[in-house]
């Protein structure tokens, strides 16, 4: 069972890298450059779900395990109020405090490939809530749901599942083309990751997610491009 929670694992993460760094161009190059930028990155999220419907189906016809090797727990509406606030309070604070030393030392500015998004997004509501839904339903399922517990299970450590998965979740933010894209996303997964291990909470993790995405990108919608270093 290990080798084939390994071989999910890495199933995973290349189509998952596949999609970050390839089907944006390569939906591009089948619509002839004909299709907007915009319909050519909604079909690139589009393609986001159909790689979790292929893990979620890995997992129950070559696994034949649940997609969820930890039972879902649920809550009061405190308990999901107070811990998506904390969440994403640890994450926003936390984030932007590596971000702006990362920033410090490298004085890195903000990726071509964030510019190009900005005009995207640009006052398309309707995308951006889609990006975010995508995000913090695909990632989540994935990175926590699913990588998490497995590569628990094959290192018998908790740690593992949670360093491991982080850091993958990192990587494949290196897309972006900064050191800030890699190691604030790293910095997030950790934090969800060690929630995910004590509470077994996968819906909290997708509000989160959501949330911390909404607003990053609705800060970038309202703000000048010359401006969306310092954030």
């Amino acid at each position: 069972m290990n080798g084939k929670y390994a071989l999910g694992i890495l199933l995973t993460f290349v189509l998952l890298g596949g999609v970050m760094l390839y089907v944006f161009p390569l939906i591009h190059l089948i619509l002839g450059g004909t299709g907007s930028m915009t319909a050519t990155f909604t079909y690139s999220r589009v393609v986001l779900w159909i790689v979790l419907l292929a893990v979620f189906l890995y997992s129950l016809l070559v696994e034949k395990q649940p997609f969820l090797l930890w039972k879902d727990k649920s809550g009061s509406l405190g308990f999901y109020l107070k811990k998506v606030f904390s969440l994403y309070l640890i994450c926003a604070i936390g984030g932007a405090f590596l971000n702006f030393l990362i920033k410090l030392s490298t004085h890195e500015n903000v990726s071509s490939k964030m510019l190009q998004l900005s005009h995207i997004f640009r006052n398309n509501y309707a995308l951006i809530i889609f990006t975010c839904l995508t995000a913090g339903v695909v990632e989540e399922f994935l990175m926590r749901g699913y990588m998490q517990p497995r590569i628990e299970k094959i290192y018998h450590n908790r740690y593992a599942g949670i360093i491991v998965s982080a850091v993958l979740f990192g990587i494949l933010h290196s897309s972006y083309g900064t050191v800030g894209q890699v190691l604030v996303p790293c910095f997030i997964g950790i934090v969800f990751a060690v929630f995910y291990k004590i509470y077994s909470n996968i819906k909290i993790l997708i509000i989160c997610h959501f949330l911390y995405d909404f607003v990053s990108l609705m800060i970038m919608n309202f703000i000048d491009i010359k401006h969306l270093s310092v954030f």
